[in-house]
C-alpha cells in the first residue's frame, strides 16, 4: 500500500519534504519555523522536546521538526535523522562564547549516515543584533568551508525581522528540486 501511495503521490502530488531545525537553545529555531508557517513572530518558549508543523513554501510542502537545542536533549536529535531531506542548522551569530559547542554538535551531526545526503541550510541568525559575527566568520567557526562532499550554504538572517529567511528557502527549494 505504501509503494502504490509514493508512485500516486510522485504522479499527481507532491512529496513531502522532511525537514529538521536544529541548532543550541536560543538561536532561534521556533521563531524560524512560526515565521514561516505563518508569516509573523510568534511568541515562543524554550522548545522541551520538539515541535512539528506543516510549511508550504513555493509549492513544495515541508514537514519541518524543530528539536529542542538544550544540552540534555541534543543526544536525543538522532532519533530523527531518519528520511531526513535537508537541514537548518541555526547559529545565533551574537553567542560567540557557545561557537565552538555549535561546531562540535553540527560536525557531529553531519557524520551521522542517515545525514549523509541531506543538504545544509546554516542561518546565521541575529544579524540584528550589535555583535553579531558576520556570515563568513560564522561559517569559518562552524568549518563549512572544510564541506566537500555535502550541497550547502549560509545565510545571514534575523528570525524576529524576518531577513534573510525567503532567501535561504529560494536556495533550499532550488537545491531540493534539482538534486537527483
Amino acid at each position: 500500500m505504501g509503494a502504490f501511495y509514493s508512485i500516486f503521490n510522485g504522479l499527481f502530488g507532491t512529496r513531502e519534504m522532511r525537514i529538521l531545525i536544529l541548532g543550541l537553545d536560543g538561536a532561534g529555531k521556533t521563531t524560524i519555523l512560526y515565521r514561516l508557517q505563518v508569516g509573523e513572530v510568534v511568541t515562543t518558549i524554550p522548545t522541551i522536546g520538539f515541535n512539528v508543523e506543516t510549511v508550504t513554501y513555493k509549492k513544495l510542502k515541508f514537514q519541518v521538526w524543530d528539536l529542542g537545542g538544550q544540552t540534555s536533549i541534543r543526544p536525543y536529535w538522532r532519533c530523527y535523522y531518519s528520511n531526513t531531506d535537508a537541514i537548518i542548522y541555526v547559529v545565533d551569530s551574537s553567542d560567540r562564547d557557545r561557537m565552538g559547542i555549535s561546531k562540535s554538535e553540527l560536525v557531529a551531526m553531519l557524520e551521522e549516515e542517515e545525514l549523509k545526503k541531506a543538504i545544509l541550510v546554516v542561518f546565521a541568525n541575529k544579524q540584528d543584533m550589535e555583535q553579531a559575527m558576520t556570515p563568513t566568520e560564522v561559517a569559518n567557526a562552524l568549518g563549512l568551508p572544510a564541506l566537500k562532499d555535502r550541497k550547502w550554504q549560509i545565510f545571514k538572517t534575523s528570525a524576529l525581522k524576518g531577513h534573510g529567511l525567503d532567501e535561504g528557502m529560494e536556495w533550499l527549494v532550488d537545491s531540493l528540486n534539482n538534486r537527483q
